[in-house]
């Protein structure tokens, strides 16, 4: 088979795109300039980056012939005395409850008893009612109108004239002049007991 393809064997173009391609020419074709836009990592990015490539390199070369076994033991804390006779006195009361027997119970019937007041309280409801019906249903066009006196009581003619001596009293004092006063010297006497006082105290 030859590898060169008889030219009746090409696909068909279309007539009008192969005009629209042989009229063609690269000046009706605009001119962009292409950008190349590289965001390069921050200080801090780096800085991260190489610690955590640092850490990936020490865990890879970690040696594990340093690592100590150990086993582990697992503890189980058992329930104290306290604790066991609580449980199963919790579960004897779940026990007697889910076994009970409702047939047991006994019939009852509920009685609804209302306490009717007494004589006494009616009577006193009777005439609180009957007081406030007399206050709001008062008509105040019966009311007669009153003028208020003040009276105001004179002092006797005694009460002023001990009014009068008081403040006599008090200016005479707050006028006095100590310049009038005498001197005087004042003598401290001691009496000393007869002989009578003493024999009469001795026979005490």
């Amino acid at each position: 088979m030859s590898s060169e393809t008889a030219l009746k064997d090409l696909p068909k173009v279309d007539p009008t795109l192969k005009g629209q391609l042989e009229g063609f020419t690269p000046d009706k074709l605009k001119k962009t300039d292409t950008e190349e836009k590289t965001v390069l990592p921050s200080k801090e990015d780096v800085e991260n980056e190489k610690l955590h490539n640092e850490h990936l390199d020490n865990i890879a070369k970690f040696p594990c012939g340093r690592l100590k076994r150990t086993s582990t033991s697992e503890k189980i804390v058992l329930p104290s005395c306290a604790d066991v006779e609580a449980e199963k006195q919790a579960k004897a009361h779940l026990q007697a409850v889910e076994s009970f027997n409702a047939a047991n119970l006994k019939h009852a019937n509920t009685q609804e008893k209302v306490v009717l007041p007494a004589k006494e309280d009616i009577e006193t409801e009777k005439t609180h009612q009957s007081l406030f019906q007399g206050v709001e249903a008062f008509d105040k066009t019966q009311m007669r109108h009153a003028e208020t006196e003040e009276k105001v009581a004179l002092p006797a003619k005694e009460d002023i004239e001990k009014e009068k001596g008081q403040q006599a009293l008090f200016q005479g004092i707050e006028g006095f002049d100590s310049a009038n006063l005498k001197k005087t010297e004042t003598q401290e006497k001691n009496p000393l007991p007869t002989k009578e006082v003493i024999e009469q105290e001795k026979n005490a």
